[in-house]
């Protein structure tokens, strides 16, 4: 659990704003549900709500969000990319070796992910 949310267990209160939205927006965690209100994110379990603020709204700005919230999966995307196109490009300019379009799509999601663990990892380290 990361250092800024806050657990509320549901055996004290059933917690939840009326207003709240129930959204897809957000990793879910294990988590039941998520809603969100303004640049709260609210995930439900079934024993507890884990409840932190974003700073910025995904409903509003989801680039702003993904750079200032949730900058591990813009890294991801950014390692598969560089990752798949560079692998691409080797095995297209070799003449005698030629790379399944499968086995490079795969090499991209390894890599994307290793990105993304990478740099989770370490923002959960700085927070």
């Amino acid at each position: 659990m990361p250092r800024d949310e806050i657990e509320v267990p549901k055996e004290l209160r059933e917690f939840m704003l009326e207003e709240a939205e129930e959204t897809h927006l957000g990793q879910k965690n294990g988590a039941k549900r998520q809603f969100r209100y303004g640049n709260l994110h609210i995930r439900e379990y079934d024993d507890k709500f884990l409840v932190h603020t974003d700073k910025i709204d995904p409903r509003k700005d989801p680039l702003g969000h993904l750079i200032y919230d949730a900058p591990e999966i813009l890294i991801g995307l950014t390692f598969s990319i560089i990752c798949g196109s560079e692998i691409t490009k080797k095995f297209l300019n070799s003449q005698t070796k030629k790379l399944p379009v499968k086995s490079t799509i795969i090499t991209s999601i390894i890599a994307g992910y290793v990105g993304y663990t990478a740099a989770k990892k370490i923002k959960n380290y700085l927070q």
